[in-house]
């Protein structure tokens, strides 16, 4: 049976009070931020790498796209199996789910950078960390926007899966817990927990990384009507 707004409401309070959800919520939260970084960070250079050398994208195209449609829930237990119910095999689990994604999508943008922008950049001698930092990476800015987003979007709720699976702590343990008791307000009450913070994350944060990333399109714009 579906418990009332009330009932949930006063359930969160209790958590609350107790301090067990900002334990539950703060263990949640730095494995996602760990996974995150990780993710984003190996993915991106993967997806650098693959888009500007044809022989790198041959070599791990293959395996990109293997690790990318193997279901998360394989990944988590092989990792478990291979490394042991700890925090390494859990972060690692959440990482590897999200990297392949984040290199298939800064490999696209890498193909679709301006070549006339490339060629400039070679006319003028730019050193290649200099080219990385004005030509390349504003032109993958919508790309490592996008990947920001949906990299947050998924990697909690596998990070979710991962603590119900196999952490002793977690929003994902808690709705564990309370799923063995049939205890669906609380369930739903930690699941809100996190959703909220994550709709707050998205209206404060993404959504001005995504303003940012996209600025040079306003300002394009306006540069066609006053020319």
């Amino acid at each position: 049976m579906l418990p009332s707004p009330a009932e949930v409401w006063r359930i969160f309070h209790r958590e609350l009070a107790s301090g067990e959800l900002q334990h539950h919520f703060v263990a949640t939260l730095l494995r996602v931020l760990v996974a995150f970084c990780l993710a984003m960070g190996i993915g991106c250079v993967l997806g650098i790498a693959m888009g500007a050398n044809a022989r790198i994208n041959r070599w791990l195209s293959t395996w990109v796209m293997l690790l990318q449609n193997i279901p998360a829930l394989v990944v988590i237990v092989l990792c478990y199996l291979w490394i042991g119910l700890n925090e390494v095999a859990a972060i690692t689990a959440v990482a590897l789910n999200k990297t392949a994604m984040v290199a298939v999508s800064l490999r696209e943008g890498m193909q679709a950078l301006d070549p006339k922008v490339r060629e400039m950049a070679q006319v003028f001698g730019m050193k290649p960390l200099a080219r990385l930092r004005f030509v390349i990476l504003p032109q993958l800015w919508p790309y490592i926007a996008a990947s920001i987003r949906n990299g947050l979007a998924i990697i909690w709720k596998i990070v979710l899966v991962v603590e119900f699976l196999g952490r002793s702590n977690g929003i994902g343990f808690q709705i564990h817990l309370y799923f063995q008791l049939f205890e669906t307000a609380y369930v739903i009450a930690y699941a809100l927990s996190f959703v909220s913070f994550m709709l707050l994350l998205e209206v404060t944060l993404i959504r001005g990384i995504e303003a940012y990333a996209t600025r040079w399109r306003g300002a394009a714009d306006t540069s066609e009507k006053n020319g």
